[in-house]
Parts: C-alpha cells; structure tokens; sequence
C-alpha cells in the first residue's frame, strides 16, 4: 500500500521521475497550496523497492509491505 501525505507534499515529483516501474503520475488539477501533488495510478506496478520514499525530501510517502499471512 502506498500512502502519499498530500499536506507535506510540495509536488516536486522527484517520486514521478525517480520510479522505474511507472506508479506515479504527475496530477492535472491543484490542491490547497497550489501544487500538482502526485497520484499513485499503477499501484498494481509497484514492487515495494521504496524508491520514492528514499527520495522525497518531505518524507511525504509511505510504502508499506504487504502481509504474507
């Protein structure tokens, strides 16, 4: 599951550029503050490597693992 923390959020995108696997895109419409904050569309792409949390520099993603129980 990937949580993206719209209030910290500045929409930098670095998450956008940064995944390999395509999960991101860039969001057509503003939010509060005025960014195009990113939207996690491929969530099914995703292989939870945490690429994107690593990368954004407001720690405004969470990826978490899925329980194999």
């Amino acid at each position: 599951m990937i949580t993206l923390d719209k209030n910290l959020c500045k929409g930098c995108n670095i998450c956008t550029e940064f995944c390999h696997q395509h999960v991101y895109e860039e969001s057509l419409t503003l939010d509060k503050k005025g960014v195009y904050v990113p939207n996690p569309k491929n969530v099914e792409r995703c292989t939870k490597c945490q690429i994107c949390s690593l990368m954004c520099p407001d720690q405004a993603i969470e990826v978490e693992e899925d329980d194999e129980d």
